[in-house]
């Protein structure tokens, strides 16, 4: 039943996951009746079945998975919405939402910009060697200057390859083209328009890409048909001395090969801010000099998470309301 109020009349009840910033929190505590998750704990399977019953709606995170054991478990679900707090929806099964009659809203666009920053950063920690550089400084091994000392490569002129040129991919090239002067190529699993404004070169294969850039930066969404795509054989196809870069999910990799080929020298570096089973790390990732690992902070300044924030507020209001959402997956 939508509508505002509940059917007695009372606000609508919103369950939500995670701890949000601030400002959001305010704006839900205003309109609904909200449980909030002050410890920022995550959600049991368990907790979040109890949520669907109980609540007329889920604000959920990119963390918690809203499968089909959720969706479908025994007893009465009332929720009638899933706000996903992220772009990507990997973590809901979206054929169970559209069966079971659950609309799904995202938080797309708001967080392109801090995203694409991420990984221009990510390039030019890895490709500059600044961990290791902290790293040697930090321990006391730094003996001062030296013409030949933590010599890494530069940006300009090289050849970037951007695997998923969806808004995050294409805000990157432009960051690197403009910025850097930096050749670029993509492969998208869609094809493009001719609507870009910096100079792309669209190739047939993934493993196009990885042989002929010397950066690859990935930017396609998570999910059961992209999962493993940058496989041991496709990274075995990256020029040596190669360096990729991931600010989209970990999953889409295959994290053994990389370490492979990372360990045996045929890639020069990595910079990751994703991985396969988060927030666990391989060992071997953490053991490599030549690797910048962040833990999945593509989206995170200020400004950006309370935009997100707003964005799933505004899906939720939106639904309760009878209008269409601004961002609607399912």
């Amino acid at each position: 039943m939508r509508g505002k109020g509940g059917p007695d009349g009372s606000k609508r009840r919103i369950v939500v996951t995670r701890k949000l910033p601030e400002a959001v929190e305010e704006r839900l505590r205003a309109a609904f009746t909200v449980a909030l998750n002050p410890d920022d704990k995550p959600f049991m399977p368990d907790r979040l079945v109890k949520a669907m019953q109980m609540a007329d709606g889920l604000l959920c995170a990119v963390t918690d998975a809203v499968n089909s054991t959720v969706l479908h478990a025994e007893g009465r679900r009332r929720a009638e919405i899933v706000a996903n707090f992220g772009v990507g929806v990997n973590n809901i099964d979206l054929d169970a939402a559209k069966a079971a009659g659950v609309i799904v809203g995202n938080t797309p666009d708001v967080l392109t910009d801090a995203t694409a920053d991420l990984a221009i950063a990510l390039m030019l920690a890895a490709t500059r060697r600044m961990s290791e550089a902290e790293a040697l400084l930090r321990r006391g091994g730094w003996d001062g200057f030296r013409p030949t000392g933590l010599l890494g490569a530069g940006l300009q002129g090289r050849t970037l390859g951007i695997v998923g040129m969806g808004r995050i991919g294409q805000a990157v090239a432009r960051r690197a083209n403009r910025g850097f002067g930096m050749r670029v190529i993509y492969f998208n699993r869609s094809e493009l328009g001719p609507f870009f404004d910096f100079a792309a070169v669209p190739l047939e294969r993934v493993e196009d890409v990885m042989e002929q850039a010397d950066i690859v930066s990935l930017h396609i969404p998570g999910g059961a048909e992209t999962r493993g795509m940058i496989s041991a054989s496709v990274i075995d196809r990256m020029r040596p001395g190669a360096y990729l870069i991931n600010t989209a999910r970990g999953d889409v990799v295959d994290e053994e090969a990389l370490v492979a080929a990372l360990r045996h020298g045929r890639l020069a570096g990595a910079g990751l801010d994703v991985f396969r089973d988060e927030p666990r790390v391989p060992r071997d990732l953490l053991d490599l000099p030549g690797v910048t690992l962040l833990p999945h902070i593509g989206s995170a300044t200020v400004e950006t998470r309370t935009a997100m924030g707003m964005l799933a507020v505004d899906n939720l209001e939106a639904h309760f309301a009878g209008r269409e959402l601004p961002a609607r997956v399912v």
